[in-house]
This record gives structure tokens, C-alpha cells and sequence, in this order.
């Protein structure tokens, strides 16, 4: 949200991009470091992992300035003026169906990224690949997954967000049927790298997208509900994956069952938009 909004509307999937892309990136290191096989490269990876945010949270504090609607608005009212509360802010003055919307998208999108990152290279391995070439399948998502952030943000500061979001999710669903029916490596390369590009982009699209929909002064709060609600997709993902697994479906049902999930998240953001656009 602050990112978005110190951006500016003409920048602002661009922007958000460039700083979401570091998390795919850094997860291709870490894919990096177990592929190299150092018996002690984890706790490095855990060791910069939690003093580098330490070390930038200050800068943070210091330079991030307030947006400018931020500033209009605090002069506008008052710094005295009341704060909507957060039931207020969600759910009251039409907001409560885009904040639902949102939560539906950002729990199944969030449940699928999830459970690929934690589940893939065990599904590939249950599809006869070894731990090798599963590893190699996991750095390329995450290598698309760091090129399709910067190329999805950038995309919706120039396209429709309506025609973003269809291509977004009907990527993701040609990515989950390439990863599920692929028996080649190369070809789950392939589609590895399309899964990262299309799912972790396509959460980016959603962290981009949020903000739009809330007023300045409670936009940190919607956003940041909509990513709690998301977080919970996040842990029932693998949780759903290692049931699914357990009651016999195998990993091509697994990585398939992903996709009504998908279905109902393109649903919920594309009546979103439409309606948006209507009003």
C-alpha cells in the first residue's frame, strides 16, 4: 500500500513490481543454495533472511516519504479529523463487497502459489523425476516468477486491468496442466517457468489491483486484510496438497485440483473490475 501509493497512479504496477519482484528472486537463491548441496548454506540463507530487513527497516523509516494523498487528505480534514474504524473501513459505504472480492481472490490465488512452493518438488519426484531435476523445476519458477512480476506490473499500468487479469489466470491454469500431464524434463521446465511467471505475477497483479479500491485513509487496512485473508490460503494449500495426497490422488491430481481454485479467484476479480468500470 505505501509503495503504491508513493508511486503514483502512472507508475504504480510498475513500482509495486520492481519491489515484489525481491521475493521470488530471493526464493531463486535459496532454490540455488540447496541445488549447490552446502550442508550449511540453509542457516546462511536464514541468516541474511533476517538481519538484511533489519538492516533496511531504518532507510525505510527515514526516506519513505507520505503519499501526496495522503498529505491532501490529512490537510483537507485535520490531523484532529475521526479515522474510520476498521469495520467502517471494510465493510460500510460500499466497500463490503469489494473487500469480499478481494479475499476470495487473494485466498485461492495465494493457496495455489503456496502449495506449488512447497509441494512441487515432492510431487515431481512422486512423478518419477529425481530430487535434482525437481530442484532445477523449482529455480525456474522462480526465475518466472521474479520476470513475470516485472512484466505483469508493467503491463497494468498500460493495459486494461479487465484484459490483465483474463490473461493472468488463463496462464496460470495452462501452467497448472503443463506442470500436471508433462512427462518430459524439458518440458516441465518449461512449465515451471510459465507457472512462476503467471502465479507469483498474478499475486503481484492482486497486490497491485488492492489499493484501488479503498479510500487513502484506510487503504493500508484493506490491503493488509485482504493479504491476511490470502495468508490463510498460503497454509491451506499444502495442507490441502498433503491430504489430497493421502487420500490417493496422486501428484497430477493434486497439481489439477488447483484449478477450480483458480476459476473462482479470475471470477471474483473479473466481476470486480466489470463493475468498477460500470459505475
Amino acid at each position: 500500500a505505501l509503495c503504491s501509493e508513493a508511486a503514483g497512479e502512472r507508475l504504480r504496477g510498475t513500482a509495486v513490481s520492481l519491489m515484489y519482484c525481491g521475493v521470488p528472486l530471493g526464493a531463486a537463491l535459496a532454490a540455488l543454495v540447496g541445488m549447490a548441496g552446502f550442508s550449511s548454506g540453509w542457516k546462511a540463507v536464514f541468516y541474511v533472511g533476517g538481519v538484511a530487513p533489519l538492516l533496511v527497516a531504518p532507510l525505510l523509516a527515514l526516506c519513505l516519504p507520505e503519499s501526496a494523498a495522503f498529505r491532501e487528505q490529512q490537510r483537507a480534514q485535520g490531523t484532529a479529523a475521526a479515522r474510520p474504524t476498521l469495520w467502517q473501513g471494510l465493510f460500510r459505504d460500499g466497500a463490503a463487497l469489494p473487500t469480499l472480492l478481494l479475499w476470495v481472490a487473494y485466498f485461492f490465488t495465494l493457496l495455489v502459489v503456496y502449495m506449488l512452493i512447497n509441494w512441487l518438488p515432492t510431487l515431481l519426484v512422486g512423478q518419477g523425476f529425481s530430487s535434482a531435476q525437481a530442484g532445477q523445476v523449482l529455480f525456474s519458477l522462480q526465475i518466472g516468477g521474479t520476470l513475470g512480476s516485472v512484466a505483469l506490473g508493467s503491463l497494468l499500468d498500460r493495459w486494461r486491468p479487465l484484459a490483465l487479469i483474463v490473461l493472468t489466470y488463463a496462464g496460470i491454469l495452462a501452467a497448472l496442466a503443463g506442470l500436471g500431464l508433462s512427462g518430459q524434463f524439458s518440458t516441465m521446465l518449461v512449465a515451471g517457468f510459465v507457472a512462476g511467471f503467471f502465479v507469483v505475477g498474478g499475486q503481484l497483479v492482486l497486490y497491485a489491483l488492492a489499493p484501488q479500491f479503498y479510500p487513502t485513509g484506510i487503504r493500508a487496512t484493506g490491503v493488509g486484510s485482504a493479504v491476511a485473508v490470502g495468508r490463510l490460503g498460503a497454509m491451506s494449500g499444502p495442507l490441502v496438497a498433503g491430504q489430497m495426497l493421502a487420500m490417493g490422488y496422486g501428484a497430477t491430481g493434486v497439481i489439477l485440483g488447483a484449478a477450480p481454485g483458480i476459476l473462482v479467484a479470475a471470477a471474483a476479480v473479473s466481476f470486480l473490475l466489470v463493475r468498477r468500470r460500470a459505475a
